[in-house]
């Protein structure tokens, strides 16, 4: 009887980590479900990816990876997949919140142990990060949930009208 309710008991944690790793999303689940300014947000309220059936994606995932590429890339790789300087992203967002995600960009982080003393440095105060802040979590979120491969996106949506103006707004102009 014993045996048996261990096998039970393997078998669904079994199935509960798999069901978890295959979903897994430290901010939810990336479900697009809200549009404001052409930005998608999920049932959350968490900024989110929004990728069609043909593989168009939305203009703020398609800014996200041009964003990463200037700031993010020199540090934590192509992709988001890491380097021997910072962590793979893509494994990072799969634990991560976007509020987590939020407050290491914005003051930074520091990891240190006997082997190893990790800095990432606060960019708060960088406007070509924290402009596109939103973009590059929404680039990174559907990298982390395999929905958008490596590389640029080769098919991408329409500019939101209000996009220029914000961003504008944004760097002070």
């Amino acid at each position: 009887m014993k045996f048996a309710l261990s096998i039970i008991g393997a078998l669904a944690l079994l199935i509960s980590v798999g069901h978890s790793l295959a979903f897994a999303d430290g901010s939810g689940d990336p479900a697009a479900v809200k549009q404001t300014n052409g930005e998608w947000y999920d049932k959350a309220g968490n900024p989110t990816f929004k990728i069609e059936k043909d593989g168009t994606v939305d203009w703020y995932t398609s800014v996200g990876y041009l964003q990463y590429g200037a700031n993010c890339m020199v540090c934590h790789g192509p992709d988001g997949l890491g380097s021997s300087y910072a962590p793979n992203l893509t494994n990072s967002l799969k634990t991560m919140s976007y509020a987590e995600f939020y407050g290491i960009v914005v003051g930074g982080k520091r990891n240190v142990s006997a082997s190893q003393d990790l800095v990432m440095p606060a960019w708060g105060t960088n406007k070509n990060v924290m402009c596109h802040l939103d973009a590059i979590f929404i680039y990174l979120r559907a990298r982390s949930d395999g929905a958008l491969g490596r590389g640029r996106p080769n098919k991408v949506g329409p500019k939101p009208a209000g996009f220029d103006k914000a961003e504008d707004q944004c760097f002070g102009d």
